[in-house]
Parts: structure tokens; sequence; C-alpha cells
């Protein structure tokens, strides 16, 4: 299954952001926790530096012949690059020169993120103030500059590593939002109509056919995901909050498994844990076991078929506890694989 979706060797990864501004530490951090084929690196988002560390801000900074700037309200659409772009942009120079430097002779899967088109349109502001997300000619322009944006970034990724197999995941946390119109205006008092699902799912596809052949990969941490979209939509794997599943979900699981989609399954806490600690690894995934018991699935595709991931990003995490964190998902993903039942 995995071979089909081209997550061979990825049991477990991060969501995208860490804790703390060390550029260094970070990757580091995360290269060290998925050393030798226990799985996927990928590159660190450090959103405590500030605007243009942020996911939104980043992914602005990705974008070809269009830019932002930060107003109280958000990020909004500028004429050139300014300040806040340029900081962008310088930012994530620094990150890459961090995962390059960590990286060396490196031969395997290693993972970029971008905020997809549906969630950066609510978040991005036209001049006026309202997101672009009400303005459907802006949407076409800024999937269009996305996508482009995004090409030239993986390629700058293969040139700094070369031995990577670099996938692509793009984070759309409001995409649930979009589709089901729960967007507020700028004013507060309404929200913006939902957006068509085949204009939804048509632009996702053009956005991930930016990765080429490479695997592609598509987060969120909201509730109510559209699996079946998703898939339609080329994404090779689908990762989310495993507590937020409900059973009306559960038939577009089996379904997307049996048809080779890769599931990233956020089972571990992605801040430090009231208690102090985490539970043991086979704990962690005692539900993903139970799930797949209760759709009839066999126990044997189980390692093969899922990643264990945090719930979410880290950068509410402590320091000690992102790095523990990502080694839970490790062990908990060999505790998958050496005892599937």
């Amino acid at each position: 299954m995995s071979e089909k979706s081209g997550f061979s060797g990825c049991p477990a990864t991060g969501i995208g952001s860490m804790p703390g501004g060390d550029a260094r530490e970070a990757a580091k951090t995360v290269t060290g926790s998925f050393a030798g084929g226990e799985g996927l690196p990928y590159l660190a988002e450090l959103p405590a530096r500030g605007p243009g560390a942020d996911m939104v801000g980043r992914t602005i900074g990705l974008l070809v012949d269009l830019y932002g700037h930060v107003e109280p309200s958000g990020w909004r659409i500028s004429d050139r690059p300014g300040r806040d772009t340029r900081r962008a942009r310088s930012w994530l120079g620094e990150d890459l020169d961090a995962l390059e430097e960590f990286t060396q002779g490196y031969e395997g899967p290693l993972k970029v993120q971008a905020v997809g088109p549906w969630t950066l349109a609510a978040a991005l502001e036209l001049r006026g103030g309202e997101a672009a997300l009400g303005d459907p000619g802006a949407c076409r322009d800024l999937a269009g500059s996305l996508a482009e944006g995004v090409r030239a970034h993986l390629a700058e990724v293969r040139r700094r590593v070369p031995g990577a197999r670099v996938v692509l995941q793009l984070d759309e946390p409001s995409l649930t939002a979009v589709l089901r119109g729960r967007i507020r205006t700028a004013s507060g008092y309404r929200t913006h109509r939902a957006v068509d699902r085949q204009i939804v799912e048509g632009t996702l596809r053009d956005v991930l056919a930016a990765a080429g052949d490479g695997p592609t990969t598509v987060h969120t941490c909201a509730p109510e995901v559209p699996f079946a979209l998703l898939r339609r939509a080329g994404a090779g794997g689908i990762s989310f909050d495993f507590s937020l599943l409900t059973e009306r979900e559960e038939e577009a699981i089996g379904e997307a498994v049996e048809g080779g989609t890769h599931l990233f399954l956020g089972v571990v806490p992605s801040t430090d844990p009231a208690s102090g600690g985490l539970s043991d690894p086979g704990g962690s995934v005692m539900g993903v076991r139970t799930l797949w018991r209760r759709l009839g699935l066999n126990p044997g595709t189980l390692s093969e078929s899922v990643a264990i991931t945090p719930s979410c990003g880290l950068a509410g995490a402590s320091p000690a506890y992102a790095r523990a964190a990502l080694a839970h998902c490790v062990r908990a993903a060999r505790s998958l694989a050496d005892n599937p039942e």
C-alpha cells in the first residue's frame, strides 16, 4: 500500500512546527528523531520567531508575484515585497541552511509543509480587509501563485538535499470551515458562502500537482475531515487528529485504506500533558488497533498503511516535550509493527 502512495519507510513523523527560535537546534532534533529509517524527517517551522515564521507567513514568502504584509488583523496582500515578506523569506533560508547542514549524505523521504490554497485564502486579506476567500478571482490567482512557488521550493529542497525523496504536505486546517461556509467576514456578523466542492477539489488538485511525481499529503487538525474529497484531489496521504474521529467517518477511513491512501494518525499530544508524562507506546496506538478490528481490515497491513504523529504541530510544547513526543511517535509506530493485533 505504501509503495502506491509513495510513503514506504515513513512509520512516524511530525506535523511541522517546533518550539523555540533556533533553526539549527530544530533541524538537529527533527533529523535525529527519525534517523536510521525510523521515520520521516521534515523542514521545521518555528513560529515563535514572530510574523513571517508562522505557517501563513512562511507560505506567503513562497508566493510568486504576490506579496503580503502584517496588519493588526493578520496578513494582507501587498503591491510589492516589503519588510514582512523579506523577513519570511530570510527565515525560510535560515531553516533550509540548517536542514541542509544536518542532512549531509541523507537518502530517503523528507517532508516540507506549506499552507494549502483554501486555508491561505481564508487567512490572507485583500486590500479592503476582507479575506481573499470571498473573491473567486483572487482565490484562483492565489492558488496559481502558490502552485508556482511550491514547485520552486521543492526544487530548492531537492538541490540542497540531493538524496531526498521530497514529500509535499499541504496544511488545510480551515478546509472544512470553507466547505461548510463557516469562515467569518471581517465584520464578524456574517460568514463567507460555502465554496463549491468541485472548485475546492480542483484547486487542491492543481496545487498538489506542483509536487510532480513526488508523494503528497494534506494535514488538518480540525474535525470532519473530508476524506473522499482529499483522495479525489490526489492526496496520497491524509494527516489528522485521531481523537477527533467519529463513527460517521469510519467508512471513509476504510475506503481510504483500501484505496491505497496513507493515514498519518495524530495520537500523541502536541503539548505537554497535564499529567507530566506520556502513556506507554502501545497504549498510544491501542485505539488504532481497535479501529482496524472494527473496520475488518487486515492487521498485517496496519504498519504499512499508517504513520504515527503528534495530534498537531509542536510549537506550543516545551523543547524537552517536543523531543520526547517525536521519540514517542517512533516507539509507538514500532509497537504497531511488532504487535499489529
